[in-house]
């Protein structure tokens, strides 16, 4: 047994289905039931009930599952303890962040905390908020700030705000006129979107799915600025966070609200469970109107 066995066994008992599991670990399905078989022949028994719908533990799965969580955090105390050795002062933090979140001015957080622990090396990724939460849940990295309400199973979260969607589209659009809308409104519209790995892309493709809108995503994009240029341009409408459409590149596009059903966009900051010590550097560092103390 491994620790890396032990994370794939944790995700799949969470998630109850194996794509999702390996989205989360951030390997292929195959290379997941892969490990999983392996676990299992090295154990001599079965760990999981596979059905078509979903994947449930036995009572040998159950039996390894508290086992295999004291590992990952002892693991992670591990690692911990290493930051400790060296003061919190110097060694490397490794955040991550979606772009244009809003809430936190992740740049400007980074710029402080350069100039208080001026040994410290700070790594930053970019990246969309699946991607991050995956290398949260992986250890690769620290912190992250994210826009996911939901799918943070085994990381710690600290939500930072919530702002409705909108639908964005140009003055001379049908719908930009109206007050409101209903969701059958939006079946007939080439839509410019996100890469999956984004967070409001699962948002958008849930709800219009919920609600019998089968969207015709003709741009997918991985960049806000490059979404505005292209809805500016009449390639498409697209719906994004509220705080979006207020962007000096949204300047002449119109936001229409959606209906009352539509979810809400949450941005969150959030490390893994239990998290590493050098993430509070971090967060005793945001604004105090964040009410988060380290």
């Amino acid at each position: 047994m491994d620790l890396r066995q032990m994370e794939y066994l944790v995700a799949l008992s969470d998630e109850q289905q194996f794509t999702r599991a390996a989205a989360v670990c951030g390997v292929s399905q195959s290379g997941l039931s892969a490990a999983i078989r392996g676990l299992e022949d090295e154990l001599g028994t079965t760990l999981f009930n596979r059905t078509t719908r979903r994947v449930e533990p036995t009572d040998a799965g159950l039996a390894l599952l508290p086992h295999a969580r004291t590992m990952l955090a002892q693991a992670a105390a591990a690692r911990d303890a290493v930051v400790r050795a060296t003061h919190e002062l110097s060694g490397s933090i490794r955040v991550g962040a979606e772009q244009c979140l809003g809430f936190v001015d992740v740049a400007a957080l980074l710029e402080r905390a350069r100039r208080r622990y001026p040994l410290v090396d700070l790594d930053f990724t970019q990246a969309g908020s699946h991607e991050l939460i995956a290398r949260v849940r992986d250890g690769s990295l620290d912190l992250a700030f994210v826009a996911a309400g939901d799918r943070l199973a085994r990381v710690r979260r600290i939500e930072l705000g919530r702002r409705p969607l909108v639908l964005l589209c140009p003055p001379q659009h049908p719908l930009a006129a109206r007050t409101a809308l209903d969701w059958a409104d939006l079946r007939d519209d080439d839509f410019v979107d996100f890469q999956e790995s984004w967070a409001v892309r699962s948002l958008n493709d849930e709800a219009c799915l919920a609600h019998g809108v089968a969207r015709r995503v003709r741009c997918t994009v991985n960049d806000v600025h490059t979404l505005l240029d292209l809805v500016q341009r009449g390639l498409g409408v697209a719906l994004v966070p509220q705080h979006i459409a207020a962007k000096p590149q949204a300047a002449g596009l119109v936001a229409v609200p959606l209906p009352s059903t539509a979810p809400q966009w949450v941005v969150s900051a959030i490390t893994g469970e239990p998290s590493a010590a050098s993430a509070s550097l971090l967060l005793e560092l945001l604004d105090t109107e964040l009410a988060l103390n380290a």
